[in-house]
C-alpha cells in the first residue's frame, strides 16, 4: 500500500513541476514549440480573433454569454484538475492495472508494436483509433442516463464560441481516459508524438465550437465543423434523434458512416442547450457537483 501512496504523492510533485516548467519555460527535455500551456493560449487567441473579425453570428457579443466561465474551464480541465487529483490517481490506476496483469504473468498488453512503424503511420493510426474511440464514448455519454447528467454541463452552453469546447464536467476526463486506455495501450500509448495528435484535435475542437466558419467543400464529410456541430448542441431535435446527432469530435466521417449525421438546414441561429437548461446551475462549482445524487435532477439556477 505504501508503494501506491508514494506513487500518488510523486504524481502531485511531478505534475506540479511539469506545470510550473510549462508556465516559466524552464525545461530542457523538449523544444520550446511543444509548450502545451502557451500553445493552448495561442490556439485560443487565434480563434478568438477569427470570431471577432469574421463572426458567423454577427449579432453575438464578442464576449458572449458565459465566455469567462468557459475560459476558466479551459484551464481547469486541462491543467488544474490534473494538478488537484487526476494525474496522481491515474498513475496509481496504471500501476494497479499493471500489477493485476502481473498476477497472470502478463508484463504488458501491447499487441501491436507501433513504435516500429514509420512515424507518419504511427501518427495516423493513433489519430484514427483515438478519434473512433472518442466517437463511441461520446455516443455513450448521450445514451447512458447516468453519464448524460455529467455531459449536460457541456450542453448547457447557450451561445457558441471556441471556449465552449472545453466546458465539460470533470467526470468526462475520467470516462474518456479510462475507456481509451486499454485500446491505446495495446498499440503503444506512450509514443512521443502523441503531442502532435492532441494539439491537432484541440484546434479542430476549438473550430467546431467557434463563432466562425467557412466552406470546407468535400472536406465537410471528413472533418467536423461549426455548421455540423451546432446541431449537436441543438435544443430541439426530432424524437427519432432524441439521443443526439453529429457525435464526431474531430472527424465527421464516423457520423456519415453510421448514419448519425444531421444537418436539416443552416443552423446558425438555432436555440442551443437542452430541455431544462433554463433550470441548470450556472456557477462552476454547482455545475461540477451536478450528476451526483439529487444534484442530477433539474433545479433552480444557482
Amino acid at each position: 500500500m505504501k508503494e501506491y501512496w508514494d506513487i500518488f504523492i510523486s504524481g502531485y510533485k511531478g505534475y506540479a513541476g511539469y506545470l510550473w516548467s510549462e508556465i516559466t519555460f524552464v525545461y530542457d527535455y523538449k523544444p520550446w514549440y511543444e509548450n502545451y500551456f502557451y500553445l493552448l493560449i495561442g490556439i485560443s487567441l487565434f480563434f478568438m480573433i477569427l470570431e471577432w473579425t469574421r463572426p458567423w453570428r454577427t449579432n453575438q457579443l464578442k464576449f458572449r454569454k458565459d465566455f469567462w466561465l468557459d475560459f476558466f474551464y479551459m484551464f481547469f480541465n486541462f491543467f488544474l484538475f490534473s494538478l488537484i487529483i487526476y494525474n496522481s490517481l491515474s498513475n496509481v490506476f496504471v500501476n494497479l492495472f499493471n500489477d493485476f496483469l502481473a498476477l497472470f504473468g502478463a508484463t504488458n498488453i501491447i499487441a501491436i508494436h507501433i513504435e516500429k512503424w514509420p512515424r507518419v503511420a504511427q501518427l495516423f493510426t493513433l489519430f484514427i483509433l483515438r478519434d473512433f474511440i472518442h466517437w463511441w464514448v461520446h455516443r455513450l455519454l448521450h445514451r447512458s442516463k447516468w453519464l448524460w447528467q455529467f455531459h449536460k454541463v457541456h450542453h448547457s452552453v447557450e451561445q457558441m464560441g471556441f471556449a465552449a469546447h472545453l466546458r465539460y464536467h470533470w467526470m468526462e476526463n475520467i470516462v474518456y481516459r479510462t475507456l481509451e486506455y486499454i485500446p491505446l495501450a495495446m498499440i503503444g500509448f506512450g509514443i512521443s508524438d502523441f503531442f502532435i495528435v492532441h494539439m491537432f484535435t484541440l484546434a479542430i475542437g476549438h473550430f467546431n465550437h467557434s463563432n466562425f466558419t467557412f466552406n470546407l467543400g468535400p472536406l465537410k464529410y471528413i472533418l467536423n465543423n461549426p455548421k455540423m456541430h451546432i446541431w449537436h448542441h441543438a435544443y430541439y431535435l426530432p424524437e427519432e434523434r432524441r439521443y443526439g446527432v453529429n457525435f464526431g469530435l474531430t472527424l465527421s466521417l464516423w457520423d456519415y458512416l453510421f448514419k448519425t449525421n444531421y444537418i436539416p438546414y443552416n443552423g446558425r441561429d438555432i436555440r442551443l442547450g437542452f430541455p431544462g437548461v433554463e433550470r441548470f446551475p450556472v456557477k462552476f462549482i454547482n455545475q461540477n457537483l451536478y450528476g451526483f445524487g439529487s444534484s442530477g435532477k433539474e433545479q433552480n439556477r444557482i
